[in-house]
């Protein structure tokens, strides 16, 4: 999900899955746009996966960048496909890695496939199933990383916050490796800070990035979790940060324990 701003030249509405599906034409470029019931999801753009639009998609790309030395395959889990945005990049700057995508809307990820093709031999592979479901079927010490980017009706899906997926998550991951969550919220962070409390009981070390107007309370917007059973990425994405074209700020984990702490996990109700 983002807050992009869209210039939309042609397109095609359809209901698709659980809601309204566009994907609109941005200036005339073979830049893509996949909406969904009025929200923009995913920016694409087909001559050069490595553009990423959307300030906090970018901001994911950095973690990506630094989890590993660069062109070094990795092997990674995304929670939401919409357009696809984030495996095309790796599959760009990162040639063989293996990429899993859980996106349950099927009929949206058919519309993606048949309208903005995926490259050959991409080592993208999509189930149909959601991250809850997809995560408890992989094996133990599967991921380099997950990334969580999935939204219905604006929000993470709570179950895909909830202490004991947080865990299942770490069990998938290899030792030292990585979960990037999206996370969209405003102050007083309610919601981050429930999700910290959670990461804090399974992982070693946390950052987030923001906006500075976001964490300033002045506006929501993205937030994007990382956590590791070991270190995360950290002094690499403060030299990011400042280099990008839209600086953003990085909290180390005391200052992520000062500005978004206090929270208690969320916990799975009874079934």
């Amino acid at each position: 999900m983002s807050h992009g701003d869209t210039r939309s030249v042609e397109g095609r509405a359809d209901v698709e899955g659980d809601g309204m599906l566009e994907i609109l034409e941005e200036g005339g470029a073979d830049c893509w746009v996949v909406r969904v019931d009025g929200r923009d999801q995913s920016h694409v753009d087909l001559r050069d996966p490595t553009r990423l639009a959307f300030d906090y998609v970018r901001r994911i790309g950095d973690v990506l960048d630094a989890v590993a030395p660069a062109g070094e395959a990795i092997r990674i889990v995304h929670v939401g496909g919409a357009g696809m945005t984030l495996p095309r990049y790796v599959a760009a700057t990162r040639a063989t890695s293996a990429q899993v995508v859980l996106e349950p809307d099927e009929a949206l990820t058919a519309r993606v496939r048949q309208e903005l093709p995926l490259a050959r031999r991409s080592g993208i592979k999509v189930r149909p199933v959601d991250g809850v479901t997809g995560i408890a079927a992989l094996r133990d010490g599967y991921a380099d990383v997950v990334v969580v980017d999935a939204f219905v009706d604006g929000r993470v899906p709570h179950d895909l916050l909830e202490r004991e997926h947080l865990a299942d998550v770490g069990r998938v991951l290899v030792p030292g490796g990585c979960y990037v969550l999206n996370l969209a919220d405003q102050a007083p962070f309610a919601l981050a800070r429930v999700v910290v409390a959670g990461l804090l009981e399974i992982f070693t070390s946390i950052m987030v990035s923001a906006e500075p107007a976001t964490l300033r309370g002045r506006r929501p917007g993205n937030l994007v979790l990382t956590a590791a059973r070991g270190e995360v990425p950290l002094d690499a994405l403060r030299r990011r940060a400042r280099s990008s074209a839209a600086p953003y700020t990085v909290l180390d984990q005391r200052l992520v324990s000062d500005t978004l702490g206090g929270g208690r996990p969320l916990v799975r109700g009874p079934s």
